[in-house]
């Protein structure tokens, strides 16, 4: 169907927390050359200041249910005003080593005026989504919702 490539280029310097190590800072350049600066996890002497993997991965999970709530919530007559989701990615240890075993989506969605779902609609439109996600689909940590309160 597609292809989706990326560039990721890594130059050896010292680590600046950790004279003794090696840098992890890279760059991942995207298909149309946007740059971000990724490093590993804080807890694996990464740099804060930079994305890690992990947080790309939990990104990606959120960003792509997001595009098809939006979809999903236009056809069926809910525009959306506003989506903010803040998703955490559990690392933790498995049989087969590390992983990201479990991921938790919190979105809060603000519809525009009369155009409310009811809270059966809002849950239908969200597991439609999920369902479609196709990097939910291509990852093995479990996925959840948190709809709490807008």
């Amino acid at each position: 169907m597609s292809a989706h490539a990326s560039t990721i280029e890594w130059t050896r310097a010292v680590n600046p927390g950790d004279a003794t190590t090696y840098s992890r800072n890279h760059v991942a350049t995207l298909g149309a050359g946007q740059k971000i600066a990724m490093s590993a996890s804080a807890d694996f002497k990464g740099d804060p200041q930079c994305a890690d993997p992990e947080q790309m991965v939990v990104s990606a999970l959120a960003s792509c249910h997001m595009l098809f709530f939006l979809a999903i919530a236009e056809l069926k007559g809910f525009p959306v005003e506003h989506y903010t989701d803040h998703p955490v990615g559990h690392l933790e240890k498995t049989d087969k080593g590390l992983a990201i075993t479990r991921i938790v989506l919190a979105p809060r969605v603000t519809f525009g005026q009369g155009k409310q779902p009811d809270a059966d609609t809002l849950a239908q439109i969200h597991a439609s989504a999920h369902k479609r996600c196709f990097i939910a689909n291509s990852l093995t940590a479990e996925v959840s919702l948190d709809l709490g309160t807008a």
